[in-house]
């Protein structure tokens, strides 16, 4: 193997872009082996990923064919608003085994990291801090066409060092305006490496909820315009699927395709016994995260 290969799927929808990448990876990736992989593990499925859903809100939204359910989708969009910024690590404390980084604290914090202090008492916001959420959303309601409306997620000076650096690298947002004045957040998001089988779908729907909520809304709320999503465009450097994942995904989905139907494989995310689900879950979510807490106060 001389080159890795760049693939790329176009669609309408997220269930249906969620499902052709991995078909795509499934037939044309090249095996490749990982910093993680267990002794007899099986090589892995890897690619170079470029996945582009023109209409990230329409459904079809949710896969059926992804490790995960319902609750868990509710769960990381939680995830992705903050609700679990305070289970990163001391840095230097080399007993602490709680995460490196949260997604919504890069984004909402950057350049700031947690510590114990010379009392031995934890400390947070060390060193300095860029809420880039909030940058991004007042340079696109300024200047709705701007080309630096972006967020990053990577530390050099703390992640070339760490066993596991964040795989989400940037999000970039540009707005257009049709003719009847409705306002279109186009965003591009950059992975360095996306599990595309254990992982994929679930960043996929938690980036577009956090658009819609985080980002889209409150633009809207300040500039009294419509803000709709308008196309998303995936970009994943390492898109793969693990070795040890590969026959779980050929019964889940692959061997699947041909005896059943897109609806049969696929949740509309705006069907009333969905939502029902999707908002009933926030409760269950929020008691795991105060347990969690209790446990590890």
């Amino acid at each position: 193997m001389n080159s890795i290969p760049v693939l790329h799927v176009t669609e309408k929808t997220l269930a249906e872009a969620y499902e052709n990448a991995l078909l795509k990876l499934y037939k044309e990736g090249t095996r490749f082996q990982t910093q993680y992989d267990k002794p007899g593990d099986p090589l892995s499925l890897d690619c170079t990923m470029n996945i582009t859903i023109l209409e990230p809100e329409t459904d079809p939204l949710i896969h059926q064919a992804f490790p995960g359910g319902i609750d868990d989708l509710k769960e990381y969009e939680l995830e992705l608003k903050g609700f679990k910024d305070h289970w990163v690590k001391n840095m230097n404390d080399p007993n602490d085994t709680r995460w490196e980084y949260t997604y919504h604290g890069r984004l909402k914090r950057y350049g700031s990291w947690k510590e114990l202090s010379g009392e031995g008492k934890e400390r947070t916001d060390v060193g300095f801090q860029v809420d880039q959420i909030e940058n991004v959303i007042r340079k696109l309601v300024k200047q709705p066409f701007t080309r630096q409306a972006q967020m990053i997620t990577w530390m050099p000076n703390h992640d070339l060092k760490v066993y596991d650096p964040p795989c989400l690298q940037s999000l970039w947002y540009r707005t257009t305006e049709d003719e009847n004045g409705v306002q279109w957040l186009n965003c591009n998001i950059r992975f360095r490496s996306n599990d595309a089988w254990g992982a994929n779908f679930m960043n996929m729907f938690g980036f577009i909820r956090f658009n819609r909520e985080m980002i889209a809304d409150e633009i809207s709320r300040r500039n009294g315009k419509t803000v709709k999503l308008g196309r998303l465009n995936w970009q994943a450097d390492s898109y793969h699927i693990y070795g040890k994942d590969i026959n779980q995904a050929r019964e889940m989905l692959f061997d699947r395709i041909d005896s059943m139907s897109l609806e049969e494989r696929t949740f509309n995310f705006y069907d009333d016994f969905i939502q029902e689900m999707y908002n009933g879950a926030e409760e269950q979510v929020l008691k795991k995260i105060s347990q969690y807490d209790e446990q590890h106060s």
